[in-house]
């Protein structure tokens, strides 16, 4: 009797474990498949998120350089309205209101939740957003104080070397090379801006240097403002946001520097102080757009969007105010434009080139990915333009 009631206690606790191990097994089926299902949405959840933010980056190239383009033509002239006729003869400190107004602004915009949201990824680097607020606040700086003490014509000569110094640093930074094709569109556009600019080049010592030590900041500063926003899915706005206060605090250092001393002391009167704030709003705007224009085309585009502004505007004064720029200007002046219409077509042409080769490998590799379960993990917005 004893030993029949141990064998059946024995068989029960066998049958009971393998009822344990059977739910068990079936428990981490349930928790596999959850895992699965969990990973499943996460990846799509970031694909999404991803495919968002590169919409938000990528602007189209046509209405981002003609933003820009608009803003530009009328920020030149409202600084130099503020800098000679206002008699607001402070650059750098104008360059550090502009900055806050844009900081205002945007805190604006992101306490009612519209300012974009930076990248969730951490491959930014925090050295790299205080190269890029530091080159911001000296390229702003600077180029006001170079419309203090030059004209407009020898800023916008200044501006030549800045696409030599583009290519230089893109070689060596990302090892980039440009086409010879390019190259001599490039050097046409340079020498049509040199010849269309030569009749008003006013300047002085200090000044020259000025545009001298703005061209490499400017330089920097265009690249990074690309490489970010094409290959870290930054948008425009976000990275306005996260680099602003750092762009603050330099341009706190240069006023003293660069700065006169009496601007506490300035007739800060309604009309002057409007024309201050006008020029504020469209420094704002003007950030914005050359962002925007920098994420949806290069660095190099944005310069020659910049010397096709200089050749709009002498021959805007020459056949529109009848002012006399002289045969020689408007003769570069066509010569760039030119240049600069072959260099749009060698852009244009690259990029059409790339387009099929770039839907044949998303094709194979979208089948890959069903082939395989969707367990690769794409590498979306990497692409430089």
């Amino acid at each position: 009797m004893l030993c029949s009631r141990k064998m059946f206690s024995f068989l029960v606790r066998k049958d009971f474990k393998k009822v344990l191990k059977r739910k068990d097994s079936d428990a981490g089926h349930k928790g596999r498949a959850l895992e699965e299902l969990r990973a499943s949405l996460f990846n799509k959840f970031r694909l999404s998120e991803g495919v968002k933010r590169q919409r938000q980056c990528r602007c189209g190239p046509i209405a981002a350089l003609t933003f820009n383009f608009l803003v530009a033509v009328g920020i030149i002239f409202t600084n130099k309205l503020v800098l000679n006729n206002v008699k607001f003869k402070f650059p750098i400190f104008l360059t550090f209101i502009h900055y806050v107004v844009s900081w205002f602004l945007m805190a604006i915009l992101n306490a009612f939740s519209i300012l974009p949201a930076s990248p969730s990824s951490k491959s930014t680097r925090l050295s790299t957003l205080i190269t890029l607020g530091t080159v911001m606040s000296l390229s702003t700086g600077l180029a006001n104080v170079s419309l203090t003490y030059n004209s407009v014509g020898f800023y916008q000569m200044s501006k030549i070397a800045v696409t030599p110094s583009i290519v230089l640093a893109e070689f060596i930074l990302y090892k980039k090379k440009v086409s010879f094709s390019k190259v001599l569109a490039l050097t046409i556009v340079s020498i049509g801006v040199a010849v269309a600019t030569v009749t008003d080049l006013q300047f002085d010592l200090f000044g020259a240097c000025i545009a001298l030590a703005w061209i490499i900041p400017s330089a920097i500063n265009k690249i990074l403002w690309s490489s970010l926003q094409q290959q870290e899915n930054w948008t425009a706005l976000a990275l306005m946001w996260k680099t602003t206060p750092i762009t603050l605090l330099f341009l706190v250092a240069l006023i003293p520097l660069l700065d006169p001393p009496g601007a506490l002391s300035f007739d800060w009167n309604f009309n002057n102080t409007l024309a201050i704030l006008a020029s504020a709003v469209l420094g704002f705007l003007l950030q914005w757009s050359g962002a925007l224009a920098l994420g949806a085309t290069s660095a190099i585009t944005h310069v020659v969007l910049g010397q096709f502004k200089t050749c709009i505007l002498l021959l805007g004064n020459y056949y529109v105010f009848g002012s006399n720029q002289g045969y020689t200007s408007i003769c570069g002046a066509f010569t760039a434009i030119a240049g600069m219409s072959v260099y749009t077509y060698l852009n244009l042409r690259q990029k059409t080139s790339k387009t099929s080769p770039r839907q044949a490998s998303s094709v194979s590799v979208s089948r890959l990915s069903k082939e395989n379960g969707n367990k690769h993990d794409g590498n979306y917005g990497r692409e430089s333009v």
